[in-house]
């Protein structure tokens, strides 16, 4: 897990993926902890993964990065390995404000890894790159 969260987070997703690996535990044991660790973004990003929006892109590489389909219908393109997401509100919330250790798309890439929930999607080098590029020129 991505050691710039919280210890408690970590600990928590840690829990979740345990329990999903071991006998496919429904999230319900653990809703309470999620809201009580991610406040408000913990009940979308739950929708997200019910909905299978999370999707990881790899390279032949290795390269990974992962593409959320937001409620809004917009693709945000998210970075587990170093905690980032392109939304606007990962931005405001947590970066500006430091009011949330993450947006729901991030928790929700967080939350899929642990339940085994992400779709997997193979992409050549070039694609890859042109997913990275379009984020970057939609000013994300």
């Amino acid at each position: 897990m991505d050691s710039t969260l919280p210890a408690v987070a970590e600990e928590l997703l840690k829990e979740i993926r345990k329990a999903f690996q071991e006998t496919s535990h429904g999230i319900d044991t653990f809703f309470f902890r999620l809201k009580f660790i991610f406040g408000p973004s913990a009940v979308p990003a739950l929708d997200l993964v019910d909905q299978r929006s999370v999707t990881r892109v790899m390279s032949p590489s290795g390269r990974t990065a992962y593409q959320v389909l937001g409620s809004s219908g917009k693709l945000y393109t998210c970075y587990s390995s170093c905690h980032f997401c392109t939304c606007p509100a990962f931005g405001f919330t947590v970066l500006q404000k430091s009011e949330s250790l993450l947006c729901k798309h991030i928790l929700a890439v967080y939350l899929s890894q642990a339940m085994g929930a992400c779709q997997d999607l193979s992409v050549s080098e070039e694609q890859l790159t042109s997913i990275l590029l379009a984020e970057e020129e939609d000013g994300g």
